[in-house]
């Protein structure tokens, strides 16, 4: 990928944007898959020995990272119009297994950007997990665009 850091003009023709994991623009990377998510393709989206497992109809979560004090969620759904998003979320957990909750969903970017504060080795992996994704044609990275002055 080329160095941009010189040119951050919106309206190049180049599609592919530097954005480096752990930053602010990069908290606002939303990963959308190129084909909605059935039964038949759950398989392809497996992480870690995970397997995505139906919450509610159109909605499939499957562990990212789980530790005593930090957990992060595959939240796999059509969060953004029609299209099928990957996107997290933290959990409740009670009893040692059981998931009583879900927060509401953050983006791809920041999920990844808030387990990097954790543990950086497994954000790398899920970022390598991501890219495979990318490189199999199965999704792609998004920009999301917020309205001046929101936040999460």
């Amino acid at each position: 990928m080329a160095d941009n850091h010189n040119n951050n003009n919106n309206n190049s023709d180049n599609d592919e944007i530097a954005v480096v994991p752990g930053t602010d623009e990069f908290g606002k990377m939303l990963f959308k898959l190129n084909t909605p998510v059935t039964e038949d393709n759950l398989g392809v989206l497996d992480y870690n020995g995970g397997h995505l497992q139906p919450v509610q109809d159109g909605l499939y979560a499957m562990p990212a990272y789980v530790n005593d004090d930090f957990n992060l969620f595959f939240i796999v759904s059509q969060l953004v119009e029609n299209d099928w998003v990957i996107a997290f979320s933290t959990a409740t957990i009670e009893n040692d297994h059981e998931i009583t909750d879900l927060s509401e969903p953050y983006t791809t970017g920041k999920g990844l950007n808030l387990l990097g504060q954790k543990s950086p080795e497994d954000a790398n992996k899920l970022l390598k997990y991501f890219n495979t994704l990318a490189e199999a044609n199965r999704g792609e990275w998004r920009m999301v665009e917020r309205p001046d002055g929101e936040s999460d």
